[in-house]
């Protein structure tokens, strides 16, 4: 199955256009159509805290009100015209979106009529509003959608010609590999890694069947285990393992335990939101 739409978030912020490079990029491939999206919700100052929590009544000001909503109106006209800027250069079909309703409920119904979602990993020095802050979390959960990340920081020119799955024998991690599929070009270079802190089997690798399955799909596959040494988490591997096989695509299922404990105990999911270093396919 090839793709057939695409959304893009977009946020106002400079790795807009990172994740415009992607979301064509893909496109391209099967004449995709890309959804832009921007919601204005999304596009509140970061500091907006104030007036959210200790002085609520502030919204009860006409001015106000209109103050922010006129600012955030800008910020979408901005966006949307580098948008539509970059459809007309890259002659790909598509359709802007501009939206003022609530901004999870939003994107979550133009995300269940995608094949895939583009998104950019939360940047510390572009925070956003504190209601957009979960947002990549919540699409996780309840998008039924596969969602791209794109790092806050590099460029990413090529999507699924080096790709690495991180297996783990579980619901997740096959759905994020079968969600993945369209996105990995013909015959690219595919490797399968599991993770494990105690292998039960030293002498198996237990990635060779996924590894076969692929094979059939027609990519040069190849399947391998690590054994984590003391310090060296699963996501650390993973990421390791990317970069030294210089991979443009980490495919991997997304909270295989629950969100509470993953942000208790930490998590392969949590890790990677924040430490990603190549854009990641994450399924849940």
């Amino acid at each position: 199955m090839s793709l057939r739409d695409i959304l893009v978030v977009l946020d106002g912020t400079p790795r807009d256009e990172a994740k415009l490079t992607v979301a064509f990029s893909l496109a391209q491939r099967s004449d995709a159509h890309v959804r832009g999206l921007c919601v204005l919700e999304h596009l509140l100052p970061a500091d907006m805290a104030f007036a959210l929590g200790g002085y609520p009544d502030i919204w009860a000001m006409p001015e106000f009100s209109r103050m922010i909503e006129a600012a955030a109106k800008t910020r979408a006209a901005e966006v949307e015209t580098k948008f539509r800027d970059r459809l007309r250069r890259e002659g790909a079909n598509g359709d802007w979106e501009l939206e003022s309703g609530p901004l999870l409920p939003t994107v979550l119904r133009y995300a269940r009529i995608s094949d895939v979602v583009v998104m950019g990993q939360r940047d510390p020095d572009n925070p956003g509003p504190i209601i957009a802050r979960t947002l990549i979390e919540d699409m996780l959960m309840a998008s039924g959608r596969p969602v791209l990340l794109v790092p806050y920081a590099g460029s990413f020119e090529t999507i699924g010609t080096r790709v690495l799955v991180g297996w783990s024998r579980t619901r997740e991690a096959s759905r994020a590999l079968h969600d993945a599929l369209p996105l990995i070009v013909p015959k690219a270079s595919v490797s399968v890694l599991i993770a494990e802190a105690d292998p039960s089997d030293v002498d198996e690798v237990p990635t060779g069947d996924v590894g076969e399955h692929l094979a059939r799909h027609g990519f040069e596959v190849s399947a391998a285990r690590t054994v984590l040494a003391d310090g060296i988490g699963p996501a650390d591997a993973l990421l390791g393992y990317a970069a030294e096989n210089a991979c443009d695509l980490l495919v991997t299922g997304a909270y295989g335990h629950s969100r509470t404990r993953e942000m208790i105990l930490g998590g392969v999911t949590r890790d990677l939101l924040q430490h990603m270093t190549l854009p990641v396919l994450m399924a849940h």
